[in-house]
């Protein structure tokens, strides 16, 4: 999604300037081509040297140099980029937006720039707080822009507050999700479903399994940059939540339940990545289950009854307007269980994986799966990247929302055949 992009991107002088490089950087990585544009005061923290070596690109930082060069770049920075991106944004920058005021090379490019406009709002808690500033975000919000909050924690005046320089990774899930309202999932509601679950034994205890998460977030992350608006049920995952999306948080099977039925009322997909628990204690303990405990038998060996847990997707075969993708985690016959896994379901597509396959599972960064679809066609993926797999999930997903819209579509009708008075 930032691949080959045009980010221009300005830096205020707040102390949180510093952590602008790291931004900088893993844009370029990212294959980005970023355009730094400082502020004066920005320039008290950080060198524009500093700025270029990482964006392997030349940083602007006035309007009045002898040349005259930079009084005309900032219309051309404006109109090539694809987003403008500020942060950090701060308390003086954030009024002379608000205003309409041209007094910098940034502000300048600002008023000339028709692309996106993200900002990152950093500053001492009583400042971000304070009414002038929030009523600046506000009309700023209303005029278009994006606001990414600040984070609340340790701020340089030593205090804990609200106002603190988001993560990386938060800003540049919020720039990808901002580049992607014109992706081919925009204006789309989909669920995802991510890790495993957990059915308790007694409060310390519990059935779980290996799953990490992995997948699912990656199906999540690929949705929200094509312009999806994501909700995610994370159950027991092992790796980090993704941002710029909603997270609802669940244990067992029937909590996911429970929740996918809640945020699927107005969802156009349903993606069920997660690990649910085919079974579940019958009676979990109250307490913690103690040895040579009455629970335990004369030889020292514990008995359970698992009772079967609901199926989730089987369950929503009658909602026919949610397209809904289910995954088969295997380790014999995936072929023959994946195919009746599809037909019982009803499902719109099926990705099966042999889980015990090196390279294709849990925890891996890879994985090598087989699509089922409901016509009938057997689709294997050769081992790939655990996004690419997303990738290629979606843009099946897709073609068949397109098909689906167009098979509800209402055909034109005759002019002839109107009524007439």
């Amino acid at each position: 999604m930032l691949q080959g992009k045009r980010i221009a991107f300005g830096v205020c002088g707040g102390i949180a300037a510093y952590k602008a490089a790291d931004v900088v950087s893993k844009l370029q990585q990212a294959g980005a081509l970023v355009d730094v544009i400082l502020t004066e005061h920005a320039e008290a923290f950080v060198t524009a040297l500093t700025f270029s070596t990482l964006s392997h690109r030349p940083v602007y930082t006035t309007l009045w140099e002898p040349t005259g060069d930079a009084a005309a770049r900032h219309i051309e920075l404006g109109a090539r980029a694809d987003l403008l991106v500020i942060a950090p944004a701060t308390a003086h920058t954030l009024a002379r937006l608000a205003h309409g005021l041209a007094d910098d090379m940034l502000t300048t490019l600002a008023l000339a720039c028709p692309a996106p406009l993200l900002l990152v709002p950093a500053m001492e808690h009583h400042m971000y707080q304070h009414p002038a500033t929030q009523a600046n975000l506000r009309l700023l919000a209303e005029r278009g822009a994006t606001i990414l909050p600040p984070e609340v924690g340790h701020l340089a005046s030593g205090i804990v507050g609200i106002g603190r320089f988001p993560e990386t990774a938060a800003i540049l899930a919020e720039m990808r999700r901002r580049l992607g309202r014109s992706g081919d999932l925009a204006g789309r509601r989909v669920v995802v479903t991510a890790g495993g679950t957990r059915e308790p034994i007694d409060p310390v205890r519990y059935i779980g399994n290996r799953s990490s998460g992995l997948m699912g977030f990656a199906l999540a992350e690929e949705a929200r940059d094509r312009g999806a608006e994501v909700t995610v049920v994370v159950g027991a995952v092992s790796v980090r939540e993704p941002f710029g999306m909603t997270i609802r948080h669940v244990s067992t099977a029937l909590e996911m339940r429970e929740a996918v039925r809640e945020v699927i009322a107005k969802a156009d997909a349903l993606v069920m990545a997660a690990a649910v628990a085919d079974y579940r204690v019958e009676h979990p303990a109250r307490h913690k289950i103690k040895k040579g405990s009455q629970a335990e038998n004369a030889d020292g060996s514990l008995n359970m009854r698992l009772v079967r847990n609901p199926d989730i997707l089987a369950e929503l075969a009658d909602a026919r307007a949610l397209l809904r993708v289910g995954f088969a985690a295997e380790t014999t016959d995936l072929t023959e269980h994946a195919a009746r896994k599809l037909v019982s379901k009803q499902l719109d597509l099926l990705v099966a994986n042999d889980v015990v396959r090196e390279n294709s599972g849990f925890g891996s960064a890879t994985n090598e799966v087989t699509l089922f679809h409901a016509d009938g066609r057997v689709e294997p993926l050769p081992p790939l990247p655990k996004r690419d797999v997303a990738r290629a999930i979606w843009d099946r997903v897709v073609s068949l929302l397109r098909e689906r819209d167009s098979e509800t579509e209402m055909p034109e009708r005759d002019p002839a055949t109107f009524p007439t008075a």
